[in-house]
């Protein structure tokens, strides 16, 4: 599968079969995240994977009310916690560089995207879930202060796949050349 298709079949899925991921499978996709560019070469990501039903069903009441990913989260074969170092991407000399402050979101980002694409090509499906209460979830997982958790991601054999992809902008409602408002 190129990488345009990948991005134009990729869907969020919510419902897992409950065949396990093999090994091999989740060392790839997490080798993609690792090739994801980041701000100066920092990579300032870090993956924590979740396998126990235990701490996926507490990781599961952090989201938010009847948040469609709970179920996701509880039995998707692996979740992917998201984190990243604080303080990292976007400084130097321990100061930000530039208005936008942190630039973890953007690296992290940038990492889940490869992993995401890179899981569609082997047949794995995924869902990015960031309404939850992170501090609960770092509480949960023992992550250190100066790291966030910033996503979940159920990694599994989808149970069905959506057809349709979503609706999408055209290009004309958002592409503009030389200055804002230019088309």
């Amino acid at each position: 599968m190129d990488v345009i298709e990948a991005i134009k079949t990729r869907r969020s899925i919510r419902r897992f079969k409950p065949d396990p991921v093999e090994e091999g499978k989740l060392w790839t996709v997490l080798e993609a995240a690792r090739w994801a560019p980041s701000w100066a070469n920092t990579q300032c990501w870090e993956f924590i994977i979740v396998r126990n039903p235990e701490t996926k069903a507490k990781l599961a009441e952090t989201l938010t009310p009847r948040n469609p990913g709970i179920d996701a989260v509880k039995n998707a074969p692996v979740v992917i916690v998201a984190c990243a170092k604080l303080g990292v991407s976007g400084f130097k000399g321990g100061k930000p560089v530039t208005d936008k402050g942190d630039f973890f979101m953007f690296d992290v980002a940038l990492a889940l995207q490869n992993l995401t694409l890179a899981a569609h090509s082997l047949g794995l499906g995924t869902l990015h879930v960031g309404a939850f209460d992170a501090k609960k979830a770092a509480e949960i997982l023992g992550v250190p202060p100066g790291v966030s958790v910033v996503e979940l991601m159920p990694l599994g054999y989808p149970l069905e796949t959506p057809k349709e992809p979503p609706k999408r902008k055209e290009l004309k409602d958002f592409v503009y050349f030389e200055k804002y408002g230019y088309r």
